[in-house]
């Protein structure tokens, strides 16, 4: 008897057909926390939790990216991998792992992987390359990889943050804070809420280190950029073009 498919779907509200996301992960509590995740950026999730029930889905299902654990049973993901690549299926791969180091790295992209994140690893970052894999593919629709809000642009595909024109150099933590930040820019973001995109889902240290980090956004971007909504969180303004902080100068 074949496992359940767990089916998360988007809300139906979508215009469009959702992107279909299959991921195959024997860590429940990983497995489901990143469908919920996805599901709330508006795709289409399945997960299973073996690697030969992972196979046969992606064989059978036109999925449009699968999040593949290495550490599998029934079928490691190096193996699901080469298999898939072999019956010329060419769905883009992201590799998960726990596993570390340029061999593991290289062995991953050798079966025929796109991509491959180890863990732990920030929701934000998942996303990103989650949607450069779709950007390839040529049907990720979502937003745009420059982010301009009136004096600041924050590009998301090459990491790198502008104000007023310059450069402002950014620890990758400080980054992945503004990024999530600027894609809801205008909008109150609660505390919980980056920690739970930024940080890792294992992560259960002061939920305070997100003022430390909107803290040193402050003084490098400018004090009024980020905005303290006291009992509710944070809300990234829209600066004013000529604005340019004092330690960007």
């Amino acid at each position: 008897m074949r496992p359940p498919v767990i089916r998360h779907l988007c809300a139906p509200a979508a215009a469009r057909r959702p992107f279909r996301i299959l991921i195959v992960e024997d860590e429940r509590r990983l497995a489901l926390s990143l469908a919920g995740g996805l599901t709330a950026e508006g795709y289409a999730v399945d997960v299973v939790h073996d690697g030969l029930e992972g196979l046969r889905r992606a064989g059978e299902s036109p999925y449009d990216l699968l999040l593949l654990d290495i550490m599998l049973p029934g079928m490691n993901g190096y193996r699901v991998c080469s298999a898939l690549r072999a019956a010329g299926h060419d769905v883009p791969i992201l590799m998960l792992t726990a596993k570390d180091g340029e061999y593991d790295e290289a062995e991953g992209l050798d079966t025929g992987a796109d991509d491959y994140l180890t863990k732990p690893f920030s929701y934000v970052v998942l996303v990103a390359r989650v949607k450069a894999l779709l950007r390839r593919r040529g049907r990720d629709g979502g937003a745009p990889p420059v982010l301009r809000l009136g004096g600041l642009t924050v590009d998301t595909a090459a990491r790198r943050v502008f104000v007023a024109g310059e450069e402002i150099v950014l620890t990758a933590k400080e980054f992945a804070v503004l990024e999530h930040l600027a894609t809801r820019a205008g909008e109150v973001v609660s505390k919980a809420d980056v920690l739970e995109h930024v940080w890792d889902f294992a992560y259960d240290g002061d939920p305070n280190i997100v003022e430390v980090y909107v803290s040193a956004l402050r003084r490098k971007l400018g004090a009024g950029l980020i905005r303290t909504v006291r009992g509710a969180g944070y809300r990234l303004e829209r600066p004013e073009p000529a604005e340019r902080p004092e330690a960007a100068r």
